[in-house]
């Protein structure tokens, strides 16, 4: 059994008693009775993470040392810190930690056995124990008595730095890796993602030189054992539609593709709760209950959650272990997959609500990682703004974007995988004018995909993108299929619209065309010269 003897070797001192692996009913009370957390109606905790409601993408940094430092792309995502400043910043956290009670949870993350790396997390907060309880993969006792960690993440969130100015950083927030000595140390912010989403940077960097592909994307797999992947970027639908009664979610958010098929990095779900319907998202609401941690929401007296209430945040959170999902794929893991789905939230109301995308456009918007933020979202965002991030996960990529692209298109082509490009955002006008596609549409769209009926679609072919859309498809109204029809007569609004989009595209794609580039896929972007014939027939492939 872990214990305060075994902290020590870490250089925390002091410890007055360490909590290993606790279980949800220990959490719960100390939550309860130590942290003082809320509880709502129906069971799950409630936390507040500060001012810090999400990531804090500048204060992330990667120790610069060979030989992770000649792999890392270094840049606006990657941020160097030297190993002297990392160093005293460790020693800071490490002082933070000496002297209090510890968390500490020894968790999984991936569960493929090839695959699967060995976590070991240690907080002071009982509330950060519970969420990387929940968003990991909870060992058996057995494999917990000779569990050795491959990585070790210190999470003193309340710590801070006062020298950042002095040290040339962002700010006082700090969240450090140090790939050489498989450690990552967090200072200053309080909010969970910041754990997961580590974590998953982690996997991103280890994988690929395993020839292994991380992957942003939700999963889920039909009664066939045919597996599908969901990307797309926050707000996309990403959760929300891979949680479908009539398949087993795999997970839904992050997950690795290797020569067994697909597994699922995590143990739980990290859903977004702003607007959450039961109606609409019966499974994700029937999920908050007992073990689930509510992150930033508004409650009343009696514990009621108002999911509509944004006066904390937009970004109001739940983790749960993913037995709370009923429909739930035990092993976590799916075969080499059947269909891949990209998914978007086009403010614009220029793309169709579905595209069956050739290797090179799949490719293409892969490396774009298109969705559209929409005003009231962001401060200071008026109108529809694009968003690009590539790989749909840019955030989390240590490694150059061309390297995840290059394993999905080997991927693809060696399992002969269909990909689709959905729009769950606008239809018939930009954000304002137009209306959001409706979840009903949405799921219409992904039925079709995953039943297969798509194929059997006379397609048409827009201009300036160059997408096949279907014509026709069950339960989908024909007349927003071709996002132009949509606009009615509005035909000179949506042509301008379109090639602004365009535009932001081409200009967005540029960075890939190096000299020395392998990755030019440009021709299969959009081409504001492109002027194709109404209607075509695509390979039943």
């Amino acid at each position: 059994m872990f214990s305060v003897e075994d902290l020590k070797k870490y250089g925390i001192k002091d410890i007055k008693e360490v909590f290993y692996n606790s279980s949800y009913e220990e959490i719960f009370e100390h939550e309860t009775l130590i942290d003082k957390s809320k509880v709502s109606k129906n069971g799950a905790t409630m936390v507040d993470t500060g001012i810090f409601t999400g990531r804090s993408p500048k204060d992330k940094y990667f120790v610069k040392q060979p030989p992770s430092s000649e792999k890392i792309a270094w840049g606006e995502i990657n941020h160097p810190i030297s190993k002297e400043i990392f160093d005293e910043l460790f020693e800071k956290a490490k002082r933070e930690l000496s002297g209090k009670n510890l968390y500490v949870q020894d968790l999984f993350c991936g569960a493929s056995e090839n695959s699967k790396k060995r976590i070991r997390v240690i907080t002071e907060l009982a509330w950060q124990a519970h969420f990387v309880k929940n968003m990991f993969i909870r060992p058996t006792k057995e494999e917990l008595k000779d569990f050795e960690p491959d990585f070790v993440l210190y999470n003193a969130a309340k710590v801070t730095n006062e020298k950042f100015k002095e040290h040339g950083l962002n700010s006082e927030v700090f969240v450090i890796f140090n790939i050489e000595e498989n450690v990552a140390v967090i200072g200053g912010t309080w909010y969970g993602g910041e754990m997961k989403k580590g974590i998953f940077s982690m996997m991103n960097y280890w994988l690929p030189l395993e020839n292994k592909l991380p992957m942003h994307c939700s999963a889920n797999i039909g009664k066939d054992g045919d597996v599908a992947l969901f990307f797309g970027l926050s707000g996309t639908g990403k959760t929300t539609l891979s949680a479908d009664p009539n398949r087993r979610l795999i997970g839904d958010d992050e997950h690795g593709w290797d020569d067994e098929g697909v597994f699922n990095f995590e143990g739980g779900c990290y859903a977004k709760c702003i607007g959450l319907d039961p109606e609409n998202e019966p499974e994700i609401y029937g999920a908050i209950k007992r073990n689930a941690l509510l992150e930033n929401v508004v409650s009343d007296e009696f514990g009621v959650v108002d999911f509509n209430d944004s006066s904390k945040t937009e970004n109001t959170r739940v983790s749960y272990p993913i037995e709370h999902i009923l429909n739930h794929e035990p092993s976590l893991k799916g075969g080499h997959p059947k269909n891949i789905i990209f998914l978007c939230a086009d403010a614009f109301g220029v793309l169709p609500p579905v595209s069956k995308l050739t290797k090179e456009q799949a490719m293409y918007y892969f490396l774009s990682g298109y969705t559209a933020k929409v005003a009231g979202t962001e401060r200071g965002v008026t109108k529809p703004v694009a968003t690009f991030s590539a790989c749909f996960g840019e955030a989390f990529l240590p490694l150059h974007p061309t390297v995840y692209a290059k394993l999905l298109g080997e991927k693809i082509e060696k399992y002969d995988v269909s990909v689709y490009l959905v729009n769950t955002g606008w239809s018939g006008g930009a954000y304002g004018v137009g209306k959001r596609m409706s979840l009903k549409t949405t799921r219409a769209c992904i039925t079709a995909i995953l039943d297969g009926s798509i194929k059997d679609a006379q397609f048409g072919v827009t201009n300036v993108f160059g997408l096949y859309y279907p014509l026709s498809l069950n339960n989908v109204d024909s007349e927003i299929l071709n996002p132009k029809n949509a606009w009615g007569e509005r035909r000179d609004e949506y042509k301008q619209t379109r090639d602004h989009l365009a535009k932001l595209f081409i200009e967005n794609f540029k960075k890939y065309l190096t000299k020395d580039a392998k990755f030019d896929y440009s021709k299969a972007g959009p081409d504001l010269n492109r002027i194709l014939s109404c209607s075509a027939r695509l390979d039943k492939k």
